[in-house]
């Protein structure tokens, strides 16, 4: 085998999940973290593995970072790890039974983390840094002639910084860093009195082990993908970089020059994906407009981790989907307007991008959801986290155990309570260990270098609360919202039912003849036609019907039944019933 048929990249997961998309701290700098690498390595409870109070003592007292912000690094580092189901579900239970601050830290004192590797994925926070040049350049010099700032340069600003998805983005980073990346690994006796690694200095294996969470590789393209390094240790890449059995560690220049020889950009990743991923696509005419929305996924042939699904361009369109090929996927809805989306699998991540005047409806997400440069979007999931930048006049409907973060760029938002349920929907939880409690949807954090738009919320009032019916059936036992409703919008609701009560009872008391009634239900009809136009509810519900000679045309496969939401058959509900005219 040839050293030139190995082939590393960057993982994808760590830079979307973990960079957070907002500048960082300049304590977070290869000269901070260089000092954190020697001072965890020469202290007891420091090495290898890194708990919480020893990393808030780090933060808040040698980089004087807020404690709300070391814990925020802390708590999505750990989503990031492979915990199974049972133990974030029993995670989430002791975090329940903590009714003061004292017992929140004591129980977050027993978490901990792989020092190396969170020293690593501190780093690569880098990755959304604004750079002085950029944002000289980048920018036009404002003018007379220069119009103001509206929506649509708010969204062209921000997202120029957010290559979180962006796996050219990833390997650029990667290799502009890889020195530094591997100085941070490098023992203390090995560094100058400057803290630069020596030239002859070697890199021990475990600590090349911690690189596995930033790279992965294949010895040719038809070969399973391994942590890096397995690949480093065996066969051509084992000699090339000069990997001692005897002394279990690499030199650090030839190891530097094996990995640079060896990165190419993530197979695996959204520009793969968007080239040669399995596309699924469908033309609907809808009121006088022909749209073309666009589906790309890579789930049948990506390994766990990198599993994608990319949806574009849904405009005036229902779609519904439920199945194994979203279950554990990294989703990115980019661009969707007037559309209503439904996505009831479990999934990994959950990016809604460019998006406006939608309703986007998730089954439980296992790390985050990020909402970026969207207007009057609402957003209903139970999800490990919710992130909002960029956007203006979105309702955020959220069961979660953390609180959302505001990032900057947001007016108008509004937090609600999770308020609604399908039959699956607590096997789905299960699946993927989120529970009912701890639920944090109210309580975004104060403000910090990463949440400076506090302010730029609101809690939707009770008055204005409402349930929300998911209009398909499929196989399950949930027949209520998980968790109930928080007493003020319980009571809410108790007081809308009580009104229709009384409406129903001065009906029945009225004594109307049959020409009367007919006259009063057209009346009746008449308003209800009027509201639903006004509030656009009409849309939503003749997107439901399926147009005649509706189809969904597989780019590797047959035509499929674009009137089912799942796999199997279409079931009426009691509650509420339709049909997606739509199905990837």
């Amino acid at each position: 085998m040839e050293a030139d048929s190995v082939s590393i990249w960057p993982r994808m997961e760590p830079f979307l999940l973990g960079a957070l998309q907002v500048a960082p701290s300049s304590k977070l700098s290869l000269h901070y973290l260089r000092k954190m690498a020697t001072y965890v390595r020469t202290r007891d409870g420091c090495f290898p593995i890194l708990g919480w109070p020893m990393w808030r003592h780090i933060a808040c007292g040698k980089l004087q970072l807020p404690e709300d912000l070391a814990w925020l690094y802390f708590e999505t580092f750990d989503l990031l790890i492979g915990h199974t189901p049972e133990e974030r579900l029993e995670w989430a239970e002791c975090l329940s039974q903590c009714s003061s601050k004292s017992e929140l830290d004591q129980q977050r004192s027993k978490l901990s983390v792989d020092t190396l590797q969170f020293l690593l994925f501190l780093y690569i926070q880098q990755l959304n840094r604004v750079s002085l040049r950029t944002s000289l350049i980048g920018e036009e010099w404002p003018s007379h002639r220069t119009r103001s700032p509206g929506p649509s340069d708010r969204e062209a600003k921000t997202s120029s910084q957010n290559k979180n998805w962006d796996d050219q983005a990833h390997l650029s980073f990667v290799q502009s860093h890889l020195a530094e990346i591997l100085e941070l690994l490098v023992e203390p006796s090995q560094l100058s009195q400057s803290g630069q690694a020596l030239r002859d200095c070697q890199i021990s294996l475990d600590a090349v082990r911690s690189l596995g969470m930033l790279l992965e590789g294949s010895a040719c393209p038809s070969r399973p993908v391994y942590p890096v390094h397995r690949l480093l240790t065996k066969g051509p890449l084992q000699t090339q970089a000069s990997y001692s059995s005897l002394t279990r560690s690499f030199p650090l220049h030839k190891l530097l020059s094996c990995l640079q020889h060896s990165l190419t950009v993530n197979p695996f990743g959204i520009t793969a994906c968007l080239r040669s991923g399995k596309k699924l696509a469908w033309a609907q005419q809808v009121e006088g407009a022909m749209k073309r929305a666009r589906i790309a996924r890579n789930t049948h042939t990506a390994p766990p981790g990198s599993k994608m699904v990319l949806m574009s361009q849904v405009f005036k369109q229902t779609l519904a989907k439920t199945s194994d090929k979203l279950t554990g996927a990294n989703i990115k809805i980019h661009r969707c307007s007037d559309a209503f989306i439904y996505l009831l699998s479990p999934l990994r991540s959950v990016s809604v991008d460019k998006c406006r005047d939608s309703t986007v409806f998730l089954g439980p997400v296992e790390t985050s959801v990020h909402i970026h440069g969207c207007h009057n979007l609402r957003v209903v999931c139970v999800a490990g986290r919710i992130a909002i930048g960029a956007s203006s006049r979105c309702t955020i409907h959220a069961l979660t155990p953390t609180r959302p973060l505001l990032l900057p760029g947001n007016t108008d938002i509004t937090l609600g309570p999770f308020h609604t349920f399908y039959p699956s929907l607590e096997d789905h939880m299960a699946s993927v260990g989120l529970a009912v409690v701890p639920n944090a949807w109210d309580h975004p954090p104060p403000n910090t270098s990463s949440s400076p738009d506090h302010a730029c919320f609101r809690l939707l009032p009770p008055s204005e609360f409402h349930t929300i019916v998911v209009p398909f059936e499929m196989e399950g036992d949930t027949c209520e919202v998980p968790g109930g409703f928080p007493p003020l919008y319980q009571a809410a609701l108790d007081e809308k039912d009580k009104r229709i009560q009384n409406w129903q009872k001065t009906v029945m008391e009225a004594r109307l003849n049959k020409e009367q009634r007919r006259q009063f239900q057209e009346l009746v009809e008449v308003k209800f036609h009027k509201w639903l136009l006004e509030t656009g509810h009409r849309q939503e519900l003749d997107s439901l019907i399926p147009p005649t000679m509706a189809s969904v045309q597989d780019s590797n496969g047959p035509a499929a039944d674009t009137t089912r939401v799942n796999d199997s058959k279409h079931i009426r509900t009691g509650r509420g019933e339709g049909r997606s005219p739509m199905a990837c």
